[in-house]
């Protein structure tokens, strides 16, 4: 960001206009051109003679000093895609390759906590303890006759009550048995939800989570919404922050900090006492689980040239997808959510290595101009990756020590507002992520809230599974669309898939609700059988 901001700067400098930057983030072929050390001729379409750039370094003076820190650096060093990284072997050192395989890893860790509110909040069939299995409340529906009514407390019922099981007439002819409560969801939910003691019967594998815990159901069960809404809200926040942070003191700093503070909150939430606390520090735990997932991210794309850049961070998609696949397996093994819990946080005691393994970004130290640093890591790299000395052909080692007396220059996000073009296409993106994630949210709803009946989808085990294959065969798609569209492509074709498939959701649930009405309809017949 920084590296493009001088970039520009140095360009209007010079008095000819900015070229248009290529999609993959490299520079084109005019500025690698001119950022090289003695100039040349343009490319071969062109004659004009590129001018020697000027010394940015007097070699005599006593404010030589002074200039030279005024002076942008140089252009050779800002150039990082086209002149550092390929003097460092690219992604083809075995150094760096290592490197992005550890930051696969993780993801995998990422994965299973970013799924995990499906099985820790996950609304089971629940009845009145004693009333038997025969009378399980699931949304808004109850099958079967109340037996042990004992631990109802049943308002005062009038002949024509709206808490009556339906009206009089449907009413069983057997006197003795008392008028039924209207299940949830309809009629007056205050005699829904009168039992003092519920059972459950939970459909993720465990025995126990955190709804059964704290009985979570009738008048509480918005508080599984609040829960659910945490964790998601604590990410957003932690993208904001954690992202300014990071560029400001640094990559490895943040990844140090979040590691260590999702451990402590994520191993808290496993002993919680209520669903406050446990909600609370959902927040805490996202805002961490954000700052681990950006700042691994941003190494991983900072170690390889654009051009990989995409794939490199599809490979960390799917390895959060395959944490996604084995997630049901995992709570099937703990059988309690509170050891769920731990066991999805504690692999991130393992990251803790990742301090002593991982060196501060180098793409970072370049841009902003902290250049000692940069040539130990530089030197460091070189050797871990056998790098002879004659490979640096452009000569970036002697600019670098002729800038080692700059002092650093930090950059904060903010500064972000004044790069109109970055800025544009931030807020596009923004827009963008929040129309996709809004359909995403209200399809995957619409479809596991059992508006239409699909026999298929009310095992809980097919939802989740049919909702992490559709998003495995998105990423599937998304890596041959982007392969021959490019990004900008891909995004505006998805853009356009999905609004004709919200279209056609709509329609269609609209559709089947409206001869769902009609039980005699031949479609209605063939929905259900």
């Amino acid at each position: 960001m920084a590296i493009d901001r001088r970039r520009e700067a140095a360009g209007s400098g010079a008095g000819r206009q900015p070229a248009p930057a290529e999609e993959n983030g490299s520079l084109p072929p005019g500025d690698a051109a001119a950022s090289a050390p003695l100039g040349g001729r343009a490319g071969s379409g062109g004659s004009a003679e590129i001018q020697p750039l000027p010394a940015l370094h007097p070699s005599g003076g006593p404010h030589s000093s002074c200039c030279a820190a005024a002076a942008a650096p140089s252009l050779l060093l800002l150039d990082y895609d086209g002149s550092v990284l390929p003097f460092l072997g690219g992604l083809g050192g075995g150094y760096q390759k290592t490197l992005v395989v550890l930051t696969w890893i993780p993801a995998l860790f990422i994965g299973f906590s970013q799924f995990s509110d499906s099985f820790l909040l996950d609304q089971p069939n629940f009845w009145c303890r004693g009333a038997g299995k025969g009378t399980e409340l699931a949304g808004s529906t109850v099958t079967g006759r109340w037996g042990d009514m004992g631990n109802w407390t049943s308002p005062p019922a009038t002949p024509f009550s709206t808490a009556a099981w339906g009206a009089a007439s449907n009413r069983s002819n057997n006197s003795d048995t008392p008028p039924l409560p209207s299940p949830p969801g309809k009629g007056n939910n205050d005699s829904n939800c009168d039992c003092h003691a519920w059972d459950y019967g939970i459909r993720t594998g465990l025995v126990q989570n955190v709804v059964s815990k704290w009985d979570l159901v009738c008048d509480n069960a918005w508080k599984v919404h609040i829960a659910k809404f945490s964790l998601l809200v604590g990410l957003i926040f932690g993208y904001l922050i954690t992202g300014c942070i990071a560029d400001w003191v640094g990559r490895r700093p943040v990844l140090l900090f979040s590691i260590i503070f999702i451990l402590i909150f994520g191993l808290t939430v496993a002993l919680s006492v209520n669903v406050t606390m446990f909600s609370t520090l959902r927040f805490f735990e996202g805002f961490c689980l954000a700052g681990v997932i950006l700042t691994l991210y941003a190494l991983r794309i900072e170690l390889c040239p654009p051009g990989k850049r995409f794939m490199i961070a599809m490979v960390a998609s799917f390895v959060a997808m395959a944490g996604q696949f084995l997630m049901p397996g995992l709570a099937a093994l703990c059988r309690d959510w509170q050891v769920l819990q731990a066991l999805i946080i504690c692999p991130f005691l393992l990251m803790l290595l990742y301090w002593s393994i991982f060196p501060e970004s180098l793409r970072w130290l370049m841009a902003t101009q902290q250049f000692e640093a940069a040539k130990k890591l530089i030197l460091y790299i070189t050797q871990k990756n056998c790098v002879s000395p004659e490979s640096d052909i452009k000569g970036v080692m002697p600019e670098l020590e002729k800038e080692l007396s700059r002092r650093p220059k930090k950059v904060c996000i903010v500064k972000v507002v004044g790069t109109r073009n970055l800025w544009k296409n931030i807020v596009v993106l923004c827009v963008n992520s929040l129309t996709g994630y809004g359909i995403h949210h209200c399809f995957a709803r619409s479809m596991m809230g059992h508006e239409v009946k699909v026999p298929l989808l009310e095992n809980f085990y097919a939802d989740y599974y049919t909702m992490a294959s559709i998003a495995l065969a998105s990423c599937l798609a998304m890596c041959v669309v982007v392969r021959f569209l490019g990004r900008r492509g891909g995004l505006l074709l998805f853009m356009i898939l999905t609004a004709l498939a919200s279209l056609l959701q709509l329609g269609l649930l609209n559709l089947i609700g409206k001869y769902s009405q009609h039980p005699d309809s031949e479609l209605q017949l063939k929905l259900a059988g």
